[in-house]
């Protein structure tokens, strides 16, 4: 069975040469409709309707070439099931049993290619379309894709529920865990029936369960969480990928960089309900506290860039710098009290923004967590950041003391340094004695995760591509004028981008789009959270706990709002339609924020900052989602990878959103929420705008 498995897989490149959706046949076509269109012997309805045949035509190709396939497993499987049962009738040794495993793992990874198969026809018949938009100037994705998503007897329809995958799927994960049971006690065999949750390790199951949700776009709340940590990963997973991430993986070290992500997030917000008290005590305007804040996220800006470059050689040392930086930071920031000096506030401030290291948590979830982890890993370093920031706010609820310990001062005001200074150093302390630095080996080179081509694992251990033939690589090549396709479509291996220039030109418009609402929704949080203190001490002289209670409050929010988001709303709504929906919301939530004639009141102020900030949590999440499946693979590694332009924009709209609060701060404090409500308002409108012009290209 073994080597018939072989032979099939030898034979599949020249056998499935001629079932791929033709694109070059495609081009050609909508080459001859322009020119037919400019010289008036044809019409557009009669395009249409003549390039909606063909496509009919391409895709029922493919959906009988993959039922034929699926014919074959199922034939393989049945072959295999009769063994099976054989072996339950004699005592069989342990080297028969082991060989029917392989020959299941055998049918899974060709069912593996078949996933591959339909995924590179599915991306095929996207740039296909996009090209006939683009080409033509209407919508033409739009009519193709309603006429025939529902109709019972269409050919697309059959190609995105892949019918029939899931019983060889499920066909192969209970005939392998069976198997497992029997090299074991029999006696403690558990059957995947009677325990549902218990999950086959092996990594040919785990590669088609996570084939198939891609497939069908079905989301969890997991997978939803971890996306917004935006680490690309391989379309179809590298079995023999697994191996090498298991030799760097050592679990203290993740727990360790979750460690550092929570701590940082509770020293971002920990004085935020603090920080307009301790810029009017030290001699300041209480809208200071906008650049107290901002300062952090002005050095994040570049600490961002040099701990990105860092982590390309070391894990540890990053790290520890980090650290030490943020002790140092946190106690200039608590002893300018005692001295008297906005400056070394600022200072204090500024080290704490230079020892960001979320660059290297990032980086090296990406880099030393084994595949079948990553997306638990990458929700936890989200959670952990979620929990931070609502944590930070909650602790200044309970530093209302005031003593004095030799010279220094303990106070609301400078509690948060010293808490902050002591747990940094506790984290320094834990990270020497703990971490575990992987070793380096030689990278190799890893295929992009566009679906060109995958490799997967055979039984002597070694790798082939799918795709070696030069002709069934032509078929999703577009080497025409249109740069992004020509970047998008050839089938080779791409290195890590070594600039921002180059990082930059590899964004098309849709992304350029996303990483602007990016930057809206951070500007709109951080005008809601930083302003907070000045704006309720004004309106309805609320106390440094309340501001605290209130921000740790919203704080909460974010992973419930995001478990309803990935469990439910996603997979009942398109990610582009809630990403609308979500930014007129955020625009909703800014308009009723406005201090207009009436009197202003708290369930108005708390009413609309509440929905600004949950839209935009919600509008995070979908934008982060969707960023993680089109930005470029060559943007998923080095040091300017997708991560890094994702926080450069959120964090330069922290420092802009703060500035703006000190600079209109000088209008006076009547003034103040109006006055930084206003440009949040335009970028609002301008992204929602921006968002409509590209809506059809964001899949």
């Amino acid at each position: 069975m073994v080597a018939f498995g072989k032979k099939l897989r030898e034979s599949q490149i020249q056998e499935w040469q001629g079932c791929y959706l033709d694109y070059k046949l495609m081009k050609k076509k909508l080459n001859q409709y322009t020119q037919q269109i400019e010289v008036g012997t044809q019409n557009h309805p009669h395009v249409l309707k003549d390039f909606s045949r063909l496509l009919d035509s391409e895709i029922e190709k493919i959906v009988m070439f993959m039922l034929e396939q699926q014919g074959v497993l199922a034939s393989r499987l049945s072959s295999l099931g009769e063994q099976y049962e054989s072996l339950i009738r004699q005592d069989a040794d342990r080297e028969r049993i082991s060989q029917l495993q392989e020959a299941y793992r055998s049918v899974g990874r060709d069912l593996l290619r078949i996933l591959s198969f339909v995924e590179m026809n599915a991306i095929g018949l996207r740039k296909i379309l996009k090209k006939f938009d683009k080409r033509f100037g209407y919508k033409f994705t739009d009519y193709y894709v309603k006429t025939r998503a529902n109709h019972p007897y269409s050919q697309l329809r059959q190609v995105c529920k892949h019918v029939g995958i899931g019983a060889v799927v499920g066909a192969i994960s209970r005939n392998l865990a069976d198997l497992q049971g029997f090299q074991q006690q029999y006696e403690n065999y558990i059957s995947i029936y009677d325990q549902p949750a218990f999950s086959h390790p092996d990594p040919v199951v785990n590669s088609l369960r996570a084939a198939v949700n891609r497939l069908s776009n079905s989301t969890s709340f997991l997978h939803y969480l971890g996306k917004h940590a935006l680490l690309m990963e391989e379309d179809l997973p590298i079995l023999s990928g697994d191996q090498a991430d298991d030799s760097k993986y050592h679990f203290m070290s993740l727990i360790l960089n979750l460690a550092n992500t929570f701590l940082y997030m509770v020293n971002t917000y920990i004085i935020v309900p603090t920080a307009d008290n301790y810029s009017m005590t030290l001699g300041a305007a209480a809208t200071v506290c906008g650049v107290v804040i901002g300062s952090m996220a002005v050095a994040q800006i570049f600490s961002s860039v040099y701990f990105s470059a860092w982590s390309n050689r070391s894990y540890m040392r990053p790290l520890i710098f980090s650290s030490i930086i943020l002790l140092v930071g946190n106690t200039l920031y608590a002893l300018a009290y005692d001295l008297n000096s906005i400056s070394v506030l600022l200072i204090g401030r500024l080290f704490c923004g230079f020892g960001s290291a979320r660059a290297v948590n990032r980086r090296y979830i990406s880099d030393c967590v084994p595949q079948k982890l990553r997306m638990q890993a990458s929700a936890g370093f989200v959670s952990a950041g979620a929990l931070g920031m609502a944590c930070g706010p909650a602790l200044a609820c309970l530093f209302q003391r005031n003593f004095k310990i030799y010279k220094l001062t303990f106070n609301e005001d400078t509690l948060p340094g010293w808490v902050m200074a002591l747990a940094w150093l506790i984290y320094l302390l834990w990270l020497s004695i703990s971490f575990k630095e992987p070793s380096r080996a030689p990278e190799v080179p890893r295929e992009s995760n566009s679906g060109k081509y995958v490799n997967i694992s055979v039984e002597n251990g070694s790798t082939q591509p799918f795709l070696t033939n030069s002709k069934a690589k032509e078929k999703l090549e577009d080497r025409d004028t249109d740069g992004e396709d020509a970047e998008e479509d050839a089938v080779q291996i791409q290195k890590p981008v070594n600039s921002i220039v180059s990082a930059y030109r590899l964004l098309t418009p849709s992304v350029k789009v996303q990483l602007y609402i990016y930057f809206m929704l951070k500007y709109a949080m951080e005008i809601v959270l930083a302003e907070s203190s000045v704006i309720t001490g004004y309106y309805f002289v609320w106390s440094t706990s309340s501001v605290a209670a209130f921000l740790a409050c919203l704080g909460l929010t974010v992973l419930p709002v995001n478990v309803v988001i990935g469990s439910y709303i996603s997979n009942m709504f398109e990610e582009r339609q809630v990403l609308l929906v979500s930014e007129i919301l955020v625009c909703i939530g800014i308009l009723l924020s406005f201090h207009v004639l009436i009197p202003y009141s708290v369930p108005q102020y708390v009413g609309s900052a509440l929905l600004t900030f949950v839209a935009a949590e919600v509008l995070e999440g979908v934008n982060l989602s969707l960023l993680s499946r089109v930005m470029s693979s060559r943007l998923s590694r080095g040091t300017y990878n997708g991560g890094l332009l994702s926080t450069e924009a959120g964090t330069l709209a922290r420092v802009i959103a703060d500035g703006t609060i000190t600079i209109s701060g000088a209008l006076g404090e009547s003034k103040l929420l109006n006055t930084t409500l206003v440009p949040a308002l335009f970028i609002c409108v301008t992204s929602i705008v921006a968002t409509c012009f590209t809506y059809n290209s964001l899949y």
